[in-house]
This record gives structure tokens, sequence and C-alpha cells, in this order.
């Protein structure tokens, strides 16, 4: 539920246009805000759930979310919609990082490959889920009710959970609020320079502010932050021995850009689907279908698969497969475009779907010790959503330049008043500029994923005994 919500948005953005009379960057900061509330406390959440227990946490984040999209959906402007998104955002960070801590703190090694795997699995098709969901719910009932639907899972989720996940031993931490403080600003000040850079041309916002220096700033922060967790003994709020680990490292980098790839290219995939080929909801998000078919299909196999080989094989082909797909996928977007011509790459991206997730997650968390799955996870999680914010923020300035590039100063007009009507009849010339828009747009993503690439090649493997470095010996006590 948690991920559906991260591209559920997407299919609903024109609607959500249309229903609040607002713009295309407006409307993409209904995504941005829930990812960026989503993404900065993760660390924190995870040494949380270490410190309180991880069940416990978990059932204050659900209960957080659900009643934040029943908000979501009554609200009836954008900037309150965006606010709903923020709380909604919070109540995921405490949830997430609670399941992996339950996973690697119930499973043996040997045996967590397996558990892993599942839970990858569900990350991937979660992620490819929202856009169809998306699309039957606001086609047949409107957009507030992509937010509505999480009501009744919510209240089924917690009961269950309340019933079936188990009260796990917890671990005393003192807090790194600095650390908190440090990360937080850091990661807003270099999203919203991002996201809001082309609205100002790249120059001041307000008067006041100039938007490279902003970014600048936001860079800066995060760099005091990574020190300031080397000066830190006790509890920091990210333990850097964890980096030590080679493949802890890798696989931060690989589902960072993950996370960053599957939140961009969604969106001008919605929004060309829409507003150029005139296809309703519903038709926009079955494209993803056979994505989301092969995914789920796919991922019990390789669960399997994940146990028994080297992950640098299988998430190695699983991210070829998603740069091939989304090359391929911007080169054939065109106003009329068969539809079989785009189904073709969609379809390798569901082989990447079906491949990447599980070995990325069982090579993070294969060698966390039980005290470390708390941090390590925070970490994981929080590295993806990182890369999902900055994937929505930067895919938004650039399809904001390239329909300026195509379009000209007309392109905010298309982009805002066609956005929710069902059937869109565009001047073939502008088509044509829009379509090449959202195509160029896609290559970011594409590009990007080969970074996830090169960090699987050095991958080793997680199957030959390796543990964490070793504490001192005062501490492992004190652990204990």
């Amino acid at each position: 539920m948690i991920l559906v919500d991260s591209t559920i948005v997407s299919v609903a953005t024109p609607a959500i246009q249309h229903g609040l009379h607002t713009d295309i960057n407006s409307a993409v900061w209904v995504t941005s805000a829930y990812l960026l509330a989503y993404a900065v406390p993760l660390l924190v959440t995870g040494r949380l759930g270490d410190r309180f227990g991880p069940r416990r946490l978990y059932l204050i984040g659900l209960a957080v979310f659900t009643l934040s999209s029943l908000w979501c959906g009554l609200t009836g402007s954008i900037g309150m919609l965006i606010a709903a998104r923020v709380v909604q955002g919070f109540g995921a960070a405490l949830m997430t990082p609670q399941t992996m801590s339950v996973i690697t703190r119930t499973f043996p090694g040997e045996r967590r490959g397996q558990a892993m795997s599942l839970w990858g699995a569900v990350a991937g098709v979660a992620t490819l889920v929202g856009p169809v969901l998306g699309g039957v719910i606001t086609e047949n009932w409107g957009w507030e009710w992509i937010f509505y639907v999480n009501v009744p899972v919510g209240v089924i989720g917690f009961a269950l959970a309340w019933w079936l996940v188990p009260t796990l031993p917890v671990h005393t931490h003192s807090f790194d609020w600095v650390g908190v403080a440090l990360s937080g600003a850091g990661l807003f000040c270099l999203v919203f320079g991002i996201q809001e850079g082309e609205s100002y041309h790249w120059g001041t916002m307000w008067g006041v502010v100039s938007v490279p220096a902003l970014i600048v700033v936001g860079v800066a922060l995060m760099v005091v932050f990574v020190w300031w967790q080397s000066r830190i003994k006790a509890d920091p709020l990210v333990p850097l021995v964890l980096f030590k680990d080679r493949n802890f490292s890798l696989a931060n980098v690989a589902i960072c850009v993950v996370g960053f790839v599957i939140t961009s290219f969604a969106l001008p995939m919605m929004i060309y689907a829409q507003v150029v080929r005139g296809l309703s909801p519903i038709e926009s998000g079955l494209l993803f279908v056979p994505m989301a078919i092969l995914a789920a299909i796919l991922s019990p196999v390789v669960g399997h698969l994940v146990d028994r080989y080297h992950p640098r094989l299988i998430a190695g082909f699983g991210l070829t497969c998603l740069a091939v797909g989304l090359f391929w996928l911007g080169t054939a977007i065109g106003p009329d475009t068969p539809t079989w011509q785009l189904i073709l790459p969609l379809i390798v991206l569901g082989l990447a779907n079906g491949f990447m997730w599980s070995p990325i997650s069982v090579t993070a968390t294969r060698t966390l010790p039980p005290q470390r799955a708390g941090a390590g996870s925070g970490v994981y999680n929080m590295t993806r959503q990182m890369g999902a914010v900055i994937g929505s923020a930067a895919i938004a300035a650039v399809m904001q330049a390239r329909l300026a590039h195509h379009l000209g100063s007309s392109a905010g007009d298309f982009s805002a008043t066609r956005g929710g009507t069902t059937q869109v009849h565009l001047p073939p010339a502008v088509a044509e500029g829009f379509a090449r828009a959202m195509g160029e747009a896609i290559y970011l993503p594409a590009a990007v994923a080969v970074l996830a690439i090169a960090a699987a090649l050095f991958f080793r493997n997680p199957h030959k005994p390796r543990t964490m470095p070793e504490q001192p010996k005062e501490q492992a006590t004190a652990i204990n």
C-alpha cells in the first residue's frame, strides 16, 4: 500500500490538475511531498523500531497513514492535498523500516533469501500496480478514491498486524537529532531547488534565494551530515560501519537508482498517454499490465534463484533490462506510435522488475547482524526513497525543459488545461512536440539506470560466510 501510493498518483495527475484547477508543477508536488516526507524520517524511524519495538511503530504508522489517506480524499485544494500527503508520507516512514527489520531479525541468514525475495517482489509489483489501479479508480470513481481505497485496506492491515506480527526484543538507543535536522534540511533544499528551478528559469526565487545556491546548500548540508555521523561515537543516525560492507554500500547505490528510475519514468509516460494519445486513465494504466503480470510471475522464480546463485548475475540482468527498456520506450514514443510498439519495451521493463528487486535487497541485508537490523533497514529504505524523491523532482524539471524546447511558452497551457479530459485532440505539430518532450524526458531515468548496472557488477557473493566488521568487546557486551 505504501509503494502503490508512490506511483498511483502519476496516472491521476491530469485529473487532479483539472479537478483542483492547478498547473503540472503543483500537481507533481502531490507526489514529491509524499516522497519527501517519506524519505527524510526513515533513518530515525528505523532506530525507533529498535528502541520501542517494530510491531508498535508499524501499528502507529499504519494508523497515521490510513487516517491521512482519508484526509487526502476529502481535501478540496491543492495546498491541503499536498499537506495531507506530507502526513501520509510520515506514516509510511514509520512503517517501512519495521518490515525489513522483522524479516532480518526472525529469519537466519541461510533462509533470509527467500523471505527478502518475497519482500522485494511485493515492492516491485506494487510500484507497477499503482498506475493500473489508479487508472481504474480515477475513471470510475474520481481521483479522490485513489486515497479512499487505502482506508479499508489499512483497517484490515491493522487488525492482521496486531494479531500476527511478533513482539521482538528491543535495544536501547539514543537519538542523533542534529543528524536528523541536517539530513532533513539538506534533502529538502536539494529537492526543492531541483523541482522549482525550471519555474524560476534557474534564477532567483521570490527575489531572495538563488536556485543554484539552494541546491549547493542542500549538497553542503548532506556533506556536513556525513561528517557529523563520523564524529558521533554512540548511536549515530547512520552507523558508517555499515558501509564497510561492500555489498551493503553497492546495494544502496543500486536501490537509490531503482527508486529514481521507477518513480520518474511513470509520470511522463502517463501524461503522454492521456494528453497526446487521448487515452482514458484506465487505458493509460492498462499499458502497465504486461509489466506487472510478468514481474509477478517471475518474482517467485527469482526468489529461489537468489539463494543459490550470485546476485551479480541476477541483478545485473534485471538492471540491464531496465536501462534497455527505458531507452527503447523513449525512442518509441510518438503521437501515432502503435500500442504494440509501446508494449514491447514495457515487457522488457517487466523482466527488469522481476529480476532486480530481490537480489538487491538480499545483497543489502544478508550479512546484517540483528542489532544493526533497524539501522540497516532505515538506511536502505531511505536511500531508495531519496532516489525516488530526487527522481520525482528531476523528471518534473526535465519535462518542463523539454516542453519549453519543443512548444515554447504554450507548453504549460496544454499540460494544465487539457489534463482532465478523457479525449484530447492536439494539433499535429503540438502533438509531435509534446510526444517528443515526454520521450526525451524518459532518457533521464534510462541514463541513470546505467549506474545501478555498474554497482551490481561489483557485488560479492553473499552466500559465502562473511560478517560485518567486529565491534569493540565492551560495545558488544553492552548490546547483549
